[in-house]
């Protein structure tokens, strides 16, 4: 029996280029890794049945909580309940604000879920979050919540850039 453990190896890339075979025999014992690269981004090196196996467990997940809470508004009660002790910064949102940003975050997961693709979630998840950055600096707040005369239109706002 192999013993997996859930922490992921770690490498160089000059491992894998120098020493494939070993570098990719430690999947064996561990379901990543993670190989660090010098002026780039690390990268992760998993096999296609762990990938998808990870994909489906958020998918499924997802679908779960997303029929418990059609089957009993009181899940969705609960889920805004505790977002504080997943996302603490959520406590500097107006509270009517929580539950918005469950649906729209349980939402984007299910997307995601479906597209094996959670670049969307890290979206909302940072929008939610920058908005809670504005309201938690009450200066901030006031100057992008004050009225403008009509004196004061600078014309259209670009679109945000979506990291990815």
């Amino acid at each position: 029996m192999k013993v997996m453990t859930a922490i992921p190896a770690e490498v160089n890339l000059s491992d894998l280029l120098n020493k494939p075979k070993a570098t990719l025999a430690r999947l064996s014992s561990s379901r990543r890794i993670v190989l660090h690269r010098r002026d780039a981004e690390d990268l992760v090196i998993t096999t296609a049945e762990r990938a998808a196996a990870d994909s489906a467990v958020v998918r499924d997940t997802t679908r779960l909580f997303r029929e418990m809470m059609r089957q009993d508004p009181m899940v969705m009660t609960l889920a805004v309940q505790v977002l504080p002790s997943v996302f603490p910064w959520v406590r500097h949102l107006p509270e009517d604000a929580w539950k918005e940003f469950a649906a729209e975050w349980l939402d984007a997961l299910a997307a995601a879920g479906e597209l094996d693709n959670g670049a969307a979630v890290e979206a909302v998840v940072a929008a939610w979050q920058h908005t809670a950055e504005i309201y938690a600096d009450p200066e901030l707040f006031a100057r992008l919540t004050r009225e403008f005369d009509d004196d004061d239109d600078y014309g259209p706002v670009p679109p945000p850039v979506v990291p990815g």
